[in-house]
């Protein structure tokens, strides 16, 4: 009985082990990124270009084709009429003339019927190699590889985004958290502030009225902790599926570390190459440039060389021959187009390398918008601080004052309100400037996934 009694309890510590699993900001979001269906759509994507680059990489070797036949006519295909007088040389005729009779010499006067080909097969192996195709070639095989690297951009893309989602979800949790442990220091606070207040009204010293000020405080603070307590546990679910965890009952190990601005600031200009979307914007380009490539090497002539082995059996005899060939093909027909498709394709160049040129310029932007927003939510965490430390005394001095009967019930909760919010501006500053810093990484080309 003591056996079962003890695997009993350390099954139930194991549970209670696994239910109380703490997670922190890297773990979760590397559980996002494994789960997370757009990623693994983009990582398909990368196998997809992968694959249709061997494709392209295939056209440079020759293509081998064969082919076979075999046929059965209900007649011979090949019907003639000969005269062997009209056919036979004149020196043959002479000697003929002399060897055969007269009734053997008349008949080659009459008409004979010639047929065949009623049946027959035929097959044969042909390898045929590209020599010149107008650079469509290679330039397919350059698109091919640019299509590739864009679907590893789009990865990252893909991948900063769950980051952001993941922070939010995750500061969003320690936001309302941190809060709910203010209205819990605040509501300790209320409490001895009502054993005072008690105190004071039992000796005549305070009204009653200033006890039900105290009391509806706290009535207000125990709605507060209702609303967290929900907004808490809906958090937590959307963290928790956005993760892929199977459970919402977990901790958060959160960082305190504040580090200064002038730790993370980067040069612009050299951080615009490095970032995705810059990168993406010269694959476009190129991508047009080498169309352009491809669209004019269409209009150019092709030339193959090629070799052959082939058997026929078509006059009941078997019969095997081989043949080198070469091939030119001049696409006459497709030049009266082919001159527009060509100013198309350099318009599609052009437009390529303004949209480059534009919103590299709006990427900047980006990049001064985000470390403004750095710095700003790095002075108002500081300016947070501050108003705590100022608060704090506030109270402080606002008890004593209403201990000594020279301050009303409802300056000190008043002061005690300041307090509560010096607490939770605290707590947004710090999110918000923790949030402002991934923006900045991820708008320079910083990237914290690894890749």
């Amino acid at each position: 009985m003591n056996k079962i009694i003890t695997t009993a309890l350390c099954s139930v510590c194991c549970c209670i082990t696994a239910a109380q699993r703490t997670y922190s900001l890297e773990q979760l979001r590397d559980s996002a990124l494994h789960n997370n269906v757009a990623v693994r759509s983009a990582r398909y994507s990368i196998d997809a270009a992968r694959h249709q680059r061997r494709e392209a990489l295939t056209k440079y070797f020759p293509t081998v084709s064969a082919n076979g036949l075999w046929f059965n006519a209900n007649k011979d295909m090949a019907q003639t009429t000969v005269t062997p007088s009209q056919v036979v040389p004149e020196a043959l005729g002479t000697t003929l003339s002399m060897m055969l009779p007269a009734e053997a010499l008349a008949s080659l006067a009459d008409p004979v019927s010639v047929s065949m080909m009623k049946n027959g097969t035929v097959a044969g192996i042909t390898a045929v190699q590209p020599v010149f195709a107008g650079g469509q070639i290679v330039n397919g095989n350059r698109l091919a590889k640019v299509g590739e690297d864009v679907s590893r951009l789009q990865l990252q893309l893909s991948e900063n985004e769950v980051e952001r989602n993941t922070e939010q979800y995750y500061w969003q949790v320690v936001s309302l958290e941190e809060k709910l442990k203010t209205v819990a220091a605040v509501d300790t606070l209320l409490s001895d502030i009502r054993k005072d207040v008690e105190i004071a009204v039992r000796a005549g010293l305070a009204m009653r009225n200033d006890l039900l000020q105290v009391q509806l405080r706290q009535n207000e603070m125990e709605s507060q902790r209702l609303k967290l307590q929900n907004g808490i546990s809906v958090v937590r679910m959307l963290l928790a599926q956005y993760c892929g965890l199977h459970t919402t009952d977990f901790k958060l190990t959160r960082g305190t570390e504040v580090p200064s601005p002038a730790t993370l600031r980067q040069d612009h200009d050299s951080s615009l190459l490095t970032t995705a979307e810059y990168q993406l914007l010269s694959k476009q380009v190129e991508a047009a440039r080498l169309q352009r490539r491809i669209t004019v090497g269409q209009l150019l002539p092709s030339v193959a060389v090629g070799a052959g082995y082939n058997y026929h059996n078509l006059m009941d005899r078997n019969h095997t021959f081989g043949m080198l060939f070469a091939t030119v093909s001049v696409p006459i027909s497709d030049w009266w187009g082919g001159s527009h498709a060509t100013q198309r394709s350099q318009i599609a160049y052009r437009q390529a390398v303004d949209e480059q040129r534009d919103k590299s310029e709006l990427l900047r932007i980006r990049m001064q918008n985000s470390w403004n927003s750095v710095e700003e939510s790095y002075q108002q965490l500081a300016i947070a601080q501050r108003s705590i430390e100022q608060s704090e005394e506030n109270l402080r001095l606002q008890r004593d004052y209403y201990r000594a009967g020279t301050s009303r019930m409802s300056d000190l909760l008043e002061a005690q309100l300041l307090y509560q919010q010096a607490l939770d501006r605290r707590t947004d500053a710090f999110i918000d400037y923790q949030t402002n810093i991934l923006k900045y990484r991820q708008a320079t080309g910083q990237c914290a996934v690894a890749k």
